[in-house]
């Protein structure tokens, strides 16, 4: 569903674009063949996240799939294999926090991606303790007290629409609500001095209202002026100030320090992009701020004490993302990934200026030479709109060897495909697919304008951009127009059912991962924890129970499934609570009464997503049979 404009970890990418058809003659040139690499080995590549450091910064806590699952690992600084703290082969488990003065470790677990998470602590001694037991509540970690004695959660155990907040004393793990969120708020942060909370409430997925609550005197107030989008990033270290982002009067979003005795704004940092994020050390003597720029994060850590920039080592093929400040300010974790490379853990110490990698997360198999990077490309659509798009090219493709392909649609609606590293797509890649990941419009990342151009309108003029930008990949000289698919997941997995059904002839198969293909039912059902945004969502969407149902009748595939003409695979877990599985199996009996080839594989213990390294091996090894059978094998039409 729509994010507000959320990161994830990126890589670095050189920017590249294309207009009209050219003989390329660079390909012609350094066009070669590569190993096929397995599925398995490809996902023999680590992913690992997390930078918490325990109380003597000896250790990082990480979270990690090298079990084939998801576990918590404690990385040592000073280098070496980390120690499997968490042994699940069930559900996944993943990594919070060490406590800030000794080493229990927190971290949360759902059960098989039902999204209904619990918190638990594991104690030194191996015990583990459940923290959130309520049946059918769902708990979400809000960050620790700047005291340490105690840490901040978001709990629906008195309504599963409504996410209170609560405080959770750790030394005796008990807790109290410390805000009844009748408003359906979503929380954002709480001052130092445990006065102020940061709360957000949108009013569409382009807009929303900032509040401040004042715990001493109990009132809530909305402190922003005009309606644009907003976003709290931080309070001050003296709990005097509240840094916000937001993009009123603009096209990007910028940083703003609000004065909370006087009520005083000011613009304190802007970028030619959206500045994502913004957050301060424990004691303020840095401050971390995120630039989505095109497609990737730019990171800068401000030295307070110096107004200037931090100095660090430049890597010549990543980023520096996911910056972790210990507590103490003298240790930095960080991660450097790239479109073509796992990212890896860092740390940095701050008074030394040493920096040590502490992971090595590609598989050994695979040569890194053998890896394709990303570039970035624009081009035109229907309206002569440019649309930005994430462009991986095989190696073996040349116009003596030209290559079968696909567009990739993300998920949203307002998500982003970024230069991030991304195993299934390296896979499709090294197997001769090319891909071009579109950001059609309302994508996030390039501007509000942008962002809102396909409010009202999905499956339309968002549709169209997937469609020219299937016109442009037949346009290369080294890409077998006959033989171009189109794949997605989610609000993608909805773009590719309505491309099969609103553009039949366009695109000659299509890849469904649990899309929505209902949006009646699915704007219905959606989870009650996302109360918050429900309105928001129906703003854009449409509002099933008014007179919108009628477009959103007409937009949902699964009306016009007769319109099918070519092979679908339908990819779903079982415990799915966003796209219901439902969506999935309807639309595959649908299409089956056409007569097309239809492939269905139905995931029973995963959920929005697929994280289990088993079903992850199984779901990409059949999608490349899949279209290796009914893209790449397809006969050619001659004139």
């Amino acid at each position: 569903m729509k994010h507000l404009k959320i990161l994830s970890l990126l890589a670095f990418a050189l920017t590249l674009t294309w207009a009209c058809k050219q003989d390329d003659t660079s390909t012609k040139d350094t066009a070669r063949e590569v190993p096929a690499y397995t599925i398995e080995q490809f996902l023999d590549n680590e992913n690992i996240f997390g930078g918490s450091f325990s109380p003597d910064r000896s250790k990082v806590l990480i979270t990690s799939n090298r079990s084939g699952i998801y576990n918590i690992y404690e990385q040592p600084v000073a280098g070496g294999e980390p120690i499997q703290i968490t042994k699940s082969d069930s559900s996944s488990v993943f990594g919070i926090s060490y406590f800030p003065e000794d080493e229990r470790m927190l971290f949360r677990m759902d059960n098989n991606g039902d999204e209904i998470f619990h918190l638990y602590v594991r104690n030194t001694d191996g015990t583990i303790q459940e923290l959130t037991p309520d049946e059918g509540a769902r708990a979400s970690f809000y960050g620790w007290a700047h005291d340490g004695k105690s840490f901040y959660y978001g709990y629906t155990k008195r309504d599963a629409r409504l996410t209170d907040v609560y405080e959770m004393n750790i030394t005796d793990m008990s807790s109290n609500m410390i805000y009844q969120n009748d408003e359906a708020y979503s929380f954002n942060g709480i001052s130092n001095n445990k006065q102020y909370m940061g709360l957000i409430k949108p009013v569409t997925t382009n807009d929303t209202d900032l509040f401040l609550h004042d715990f001493s005197s109990g009132d809530t107030k909305k402190i922003n002026e005009n309606q644009a989008a907003h976003a709290i990033a931080d309070f001050s270290t003296d709990s005097k100030g509240l840094y916000y982002t937001t993009d009123d009067g603009d096209e990007f979003a910028y940083l703003v320090r609000y004065d909370i005795a006087t009520g005083e704004r000011e613009k304190v940092l802007q970028k030619d992009w959206d500045i994502s994020y913004a957050y301060f050390s424990h004691n303020g003597k840095y401050q971390v701020v995120g630039v989505n720029d095109d497609g990737k994060t730019v990171i800068e850590v401000l030295n307070n004490e110096t107004g200037k920039a931090h100095e660090f080592p430049t890597f010549e093929s990543g980023d520096l993302t996911g910056v972790s400040i210990s507590r103490d300010e003298k240790w930095m974790a960080f991660y450097v990934g790239s479109s073509n490379s796992p990212r890896n853990l860092y740390v940095y110490n701050f008074e030394s200026g040493d920096v040590k990698q502490l992971s090595n997360t590609l598989n050994e198999a695979i040569n890194a030479d053998d890896m394709v990077t990303a570039t970035v490309v624009r081009y035109k659509s229907f309206d002569g709109l440019d649309i930005p798009a994430i462009y991986y090219k095989p190696h073996q493709a040349s116009a003596a060897n030209p290559v079968p392909a696909l567009v990739y649609v993300h998920g949203g609606p307002g998500g982003q495909t970024r230069q991030s590293y991304r195993a299934q797509i390296q896979y499709l890649v090294n197997h001769g697919y090319a891909v071009l990941g579109v950001n059609n419009r309302g994508s996030s990342g390039y501007g509000k304008t942008f962002f809102q151009m396909d409010d009202q309108n999905h499956g339309e003029k968002d549709l169209q951009d997937c469609v020219w930008g299937k016109k442009w990949l037949a346009e290369q000289t080294y890409i077998d127009s006959t033989k171009i698919g189109i794949m997605g997941g989610s609000y993608g997995g909805f773009m590719v059912m309505a491309a099969l059904t609103s553009e039949p002839e366009v695109f000659d198969v299509g890849v469904n991962v649990f899309g929505v293909t209902n949006w009646l039912r699915t704007l219905k059902s959606i989870p009650p924890w996302w109360e918050s945004f429900k309105d928001a969502l129906y703003q854009e969407m449409g509002d099933p129970n008014t007179q919108d149902s009628v477009r959103l009748y007409n937009i949902s595939p699964l009306f016009h499934a007769n319109k099918v003409t070519k092979p679908l695979m339908v990819l779903q877990g079982s415990k799915d609570p966003r796209v219901l599985q439902v969506e999935s199996d309807e639309i595959v009996a649908e299409v089956e009464k056409n007569g097309v080839p239809v492939e269905y594989v139905l995931f029973e213990d995963e959920g929005h997503g697929f994280v289990k390294k088993e079903n992850q091996l199984e779901s990409n090894r059949r999608i490349l049979t899949f279209l290796d059978k009914h893209l790449k094998g397809k006969k050619a039409i001659k004139d």
